[in-house]
């Protein structure tokens, strides 16, 4: 590996990439890897760093994650957060008990002076906390370095052996000086050169993917996300032409979307781009259906058969690419996630494609594999994507099928699309965009009744959703202005046909979800 490594060990914890992804906003490679990684494989990559990550067990059951205690004889530099820190702690000799009084979310720690973790920090400052056990007494060799009011044991160490614990989430934005804390265990406690850079990235994965595809075709499914956008970038910079995007236009994607996706790759990338136009087909499929799990069923296995079917006329005789991304690896188990000593995998992930058995390929390559979703947006800016692409917002894998309730229609697409457009428009013209994490129109398949001029009217109803959200775990309506609402109302009832109603989703997650199927 040309980066040095930092390992997070994932113990269950909810926070394990963001872990991870601040470690790499610090400018070091980072990966993921389960609590029962074989000690030998850890040696292996020779990390110059480890950190533990919390988790939702309590150490002292004997059914929650443990590890061997000879990771803290590796002489590896090692943080443990929360979980992680109680489990540095407790393997060691120490003993960790249920709390009197938990603490959860912004608590007031203070620590003494001469801990290399709190080099520069305030004596007081706020943190975020989550947890329901605590450190009673440490191990032989570690002295606190900090506490709050009902946690003795804030933060611990023992220098000579290279051990850091904090019982807080260094990671969260709520900790106040959390990213310096995690800064200083990494340049000044495990002495990373801080090598990890995006220039770098495309330079070096350039080199391999010539070296790797050599005088061979690439295929890549180009769906007109961030992901796979991104990918088609980076190979067409590695070989150009020999490599074929296709690209299925289901006919529910949003106005004018498949003609920009064609636009952008044909006229900025070298590469050959094929284009299929199958609404027709899928409004066939989806005819009368109106279950939205049979929806999102037909769509996906239609897709995949569209597709398949046009590989088969290009010829598979080369490389077959995804625009696969760390976090899919990690969800569809061949990363490494851990849960309360379970193995099972969570999801196999959209981006991760199967290949049927009757076409085979030189080999499948992942050009982003290693990459979070805002390094991903990193490169793409790089590679002179469009913002419009590079930015784009989570967009479901069966488009519009899941925002038009009831069956699915050529006119229903058409009203959704202008009012998308509509919606999506007032919004940047607001300048609201960028503070928001998601917003779009749906299409209930509701009718009510109105007055356009002096005629009665009987038609659709459009809902609009626009939320706030950190992880998307969960989400907050954004308050939009009234006024902002009010123009927006107006232009869809003046400039939709068949819009005659308004409403404003203001439920959020949970008890409901982001979108509506």
């Amino acid at each position: 590996m040309a980066n040095q490594l930092c390992i997070v060990l994932d113990f269950g914890g909810q926070y394990n990439q963001l872990i991870a992804r601040r470690v790499r906003e610090c400018g070091v490679y980072c990966e993921i890897k389960r609590y029962d990684t074989p000690l030998s494989e850890i040696r292996a990559l020779n990390p110059a760093g480890i950190i533990f990550t919390g988790g939702p067990n309590s150490v002292y059951d004997s059914a929650s994650p443990h590890i061997d205690p000879a990771y803290f004889d590796l002489g590896i530099p090692t943080l443990g957060i929360c979980y992680g820190c109680q489990l540095m702690a407790y393997t060691l000799g120490g003993t960790v008990e249920s709390c009197e009084k938990s603490e959860y979310g912004k608590i007031e720690i203070t620590h003494g002076e001469g801990s290399l973790l709190f080099a520069g920090v305030p004596a007081v400052s706020t943190v975020w906390m989550s947890h329901t056990d605590f450190v009673s007494r440490l191990p032989e060799g570690f002295r606190v370095t900090a506490h709050s009011d009902d946690c003795p044991c804030a933060a611990f160490e023992n220098p000579e052996r290279k051990l850091y614990a904090v019982q807080f989430h260094p990671e969260v934005t709520h900790s106040q000086y959390g990213k310096e804390i995690l800064h200083h265990f990494l340049y000044v406690v495990c002495g990373f050169k801080g090598d990890w850079m995006m220039s770098d990235f495309i330079e070096n994965t350039v080199q391999k993917l010539r070296q790797q595809i050599g005088d061979k075709k690439v295929v890549l499914g180009l769906s007109g996300g961030v992901d796979s956008s991104v990918a088609a970038a980076l190979l067409s910079k590695a070989v150009g032409r020999q490599l074929t995007c296709v690209f299925v236009d289901q006919g529910l994607m949003r106005k004018d979307e498949g003609d920009f996706v064609e636009q952008t790759f044909t006229k900025l990338f070298d590469m050959n781009f094929v284009r299929v136009n199958a609404q027709k087909h899928f409004l066939e499929k989806l005819r009368g259906v109106t279950d939205p799990e049979q929806k999102r069923k037909i769509i996906g296995t239609e897709f995949y058969n569209v597709f398949w079917d046009r590989i088969r006329r290009e010829g598979a005789d080369g490389f077959f690419a995804q625009g696969t991304i760390y976090p899919d690896r990690i969800e569809s188990g061949r990363g490494n996630k851990a849960g309360q000593g379970s193995t099972d995998v969570i999801k196999t992930h959209h981006n991760m494609v199967g290949i049927p058995e009757d076409i085979t390929f030189a080999g499948i390559i992942e050009p982003l594999a290693d990459l979070f979703k805002d390094e991903v947006r990193r490169v793409g800016e790089k590679l002179g994507i469009p913002r419009e692409l590079v930015w784009r917002q989570p967009f479901p894998g069966p488009g519009l099928g899941v925002r038009i309730v009831g069956e699915i229609t050529e006119e229903k697409i058409k009203i959704l699309q202008d009012a998308d457009a509509v919606f999506r428009d007032e919004i940047a013209r607001s300048g609201l965009e960028s503070s928001l994490s998601q917003f779009f129109a749906v299409l209930p398949d509701v009718h009510t009744v109105g007055v356009m001029g002096d005629h009665r009217t009987y038609d659709h109803l459009i809902a609009i959703r626009a939320v706030t959200t950190d992880d998307f775990m969960t989400a907050d309506w954004a308050r939009i202005p009234f006024d902002v609402l009010a123009r927006i109302s107006n232009r869809l009832c003046n400039e939709v046909a068949h819009v005659n109603r308004v409403v404003y989703d203001i439920t959020s997650k949970p008890p409901g979800t982001v979108e509506w199927e």
